[in-house]
């Protein structure tokens, strides 16, 4: 059995894609994930399988949540490993932006073509700074997400590949409950 941490996008928002966390841990049962573990309402589930390829899990738990909630849910699954290197390659270690909450990550559930990836580096964000790393985008977000030019929804039409977005603590609770 090997560990990995599924992220869910754009559940539980507004009152939209509610999916009750007994509810996603039962149906994660049902897959026959052991040891399943979910953090906050946003959608983070770390659990342990017998498979061994996360883009058959990312399809497994969506086709299983639109099965099961009749709606369609996108999901990244990574390994710990995968996790733990995006973690410490993140660029914005401030203790002062981490505790004010300024510090995300944006999760890509594939590469984006070189040429969408090079005019989105050449782009400018008012309170914004962000660094492109193998699929991530680490924020620092001055105004806070809630404010961000550069969000989750205006990064998947840039890049055209799928994204999710947590904030420093939601990632390092993953890396936490999956250790």
């Amino acid at each position: 059995m090997k560990t990995y941490i599924a992220f869910l996008r754009g559940i539980n928002v507004s009152g939209n894609k509610k999916i009750p966390m007994a509810e996603l841990r039962t149906l994660c049962d049902g897959l026959h994930f052991k040891n399943v573990k979910t953090y906050i309402q946003s959608g983070n589930v770390v659990f342990e399988s017998k498979k061994s390829e996360t883009v058959e899990l990312e399809k497994l738990f969506t086709q299983s949540i639109l099965n099961h909630f009749r709606f369609e849910v996108p999901v990244i699954v990574k390994t710990v490993e995968q996790l733990q290197k995006i973690i410490t390659g993140n660029p914005y270690i401030s203790e002062e932006e981490i505790a004010k909450n300024k510090i995300y990550f944006v999760l890509l559930n594939g590469t984006p073509a070189k040429e969408v990836l090079v005019n989105l580096r050449t782009e400018n964000y008012i309170n914004e700074e962000f660094t492109i790393a193998e699929n991530c985008i680490y924020l620092k977000c001055k105004a806070g997400y809630g404010k961000a030019k550069l969000n989750n929804n205006l990064i998947e039409r840039k890049l055209g590949v799928l994204a999710t977005t947590r904030n420093y603590r939601t990632m390092n609770k993953m890396l936490e409950l999956s250790t």
